[in-house]
């Protein structure tokens, strides 16, 4: 069998994979720049799990070229070690151990000298979860309980406040997660995630492509009023519908005020089901708390006036195409993926599991909401309504 010739990609066309990558392009879209194979993208990119590796720059402390060939001279010249050290300002024990790491005197070359250090300097800091097991034991547990790695480091400051052995930052899991060399975190933990994915993806990367239809008597996003925009009072919600298999679906509420979250069974995606289902569960709520509904541009919500006349809640749109205006609820999407992976038949999932859902996702601390949780944020609300 004839052996396939290895590929290999230089700094500057690997700067520029990593570029694409970053802007959401994909293993395919980035091969047909280089007319070669995904897969050898592939290996360059899941080499550091997807996440791009800090440039290297020297230390300001370290030798420089130059220094070290005024070594080189210095010692053809006879100095003395002395002698040459105050002519680089540097310590006499600089230029000594210099010399002695890099075969002494006889055979000390500036240019050699000088890419040993570098491939020296390649030496990788031992991870914090490496060093400290006890708190890799707790990262690992809060992981399999279904929290992000926001969430944990949030907690963490709040539990070890002045504990500086437990702190560590989300970015940290993340790459101990994606970067299995680390050996600091173990790669099953990844399936805990709300996005189980062998390699991290940026945010300007996304996977949700809907087709949406058209709805007449919309009223748009941008004439929201202002208290809604600034989520400065509550009662204002989002909503979606995620999909499942064989043509199931389940509604999803976020208000955006507390990020509190309910879960609807809806058994059918045509717009009488839906409308009568979110009906149904915005009348087991008090007005002041349901005052408006954005939602995207889905034909579920062609019957969006029977949903205002029977309620008196106003219903917004966002523009073709622009999730991100319905932010809290996409985020929460995701967060369900955990729970509901896509291709799972959604119609035999019942509301009792869907409450119980809810109520695991209300109950986790909020960096947003300065680590409290949506549930502990919606029943103040739902207090001061008296």
């Amino acid at each position: 069998m004839k052996q396939r010739p290895r590929i290999y990609y230089s700094a500057e066309q690997k700067n520029l994979m990593w570029d694409r990558w970053q802007a959401g392009d994909s293993t395919y879209e980035i091969a047909r720049l280089f007319d070669r194979g995904h897969s050898s993208v592939q290996g360059v990119l899941a080499e550091t799990g997807g996440i791009r590796p800090r440039p290297r720059s020297r230390s300001r402390l370290a030798l420089t070229l130059a220094e070290r060939e005024e070594i080189s001279r210095g010692m053809v010249a006879g100095q003395s070690l002395r002698a040459i050290a105050a002519s680089l300002g540097r310590a006499p024990s600089t230029v000594s151990r210099e010399i002695n790491r890099n075969e002494g005197r006889r055979r000390y070359r500036a240019s050699r000298a000088d890419q040993a250090a570098w491939d020296r300097a390649k030496r990788p800091k031992t991870c914090k979860l490496v060093e400290n097991r006890a708190l890799a034991r707790i990262v690992a547990r809060k992981l399999q309980g279904l929290w992000s790695p926001e969430q944990i480091t949030g907690w963490l400051k709040y539990t070890y406040p002045d504990d500086e052995n437990f702190q560590v930052s989300h970015e940290t899991i993340y790459k101990s997660l994606f970067i299995q060399a680390r050996g600091a975190l173990k790669k099953e933990l990844l399936q805990h995630l709300r996005r189980t994915r062998s390699m991290r993806r940026g945010r300007s990367h996304t996977q949700k492509t809907a087709t949406h239809g058209r709805i007449t008597g919309t009223v748009s996003i941008r004439e929201r009023p202002a208290s809604v925009e600034d989520r400065a009072v509550p009662g204002h919600w989002e909503g979606d519908l995620i999909i499942g298999s064989n043509n199931s679906q389940i509604a999803t509420l976020v208000e955006r005020h507390t990020r509190y979250v309910m879960l609807v069974r809806v058994p059918s995606k045509d717009t009488k089901t839906v409308i009568n289902a979110l009906i149904k569960q915005a009348h087991k709520l008090p007005r002041e708390l349901y005052k408006s509904l954005t939602w995207d541009r889905g034909k579920e919500m062609a019957e969006h006036k029977r949903f205002s006349l029977a309620t008196d809640i106003d219903v917004f749109f966002c523009d073709p195409q622009q999730p991100w205006q319905r932010g809290s609820n996409e985020n929460t999407n995701g967060l369900l993926r955990q729970y509901f992976p896509k291709g799972m038949d959604l119609s035999n999932v019942h509301q009792n599991r869907l409450n119980a859902v809810a109520r695991q996702l209300n109950e986790r601390p909020r960096e947003t909401l300065q680590f409290y949780s949506p549930a502990e944020k919606f029943n103040e609300c739902v207090a001061s309504t008296g």
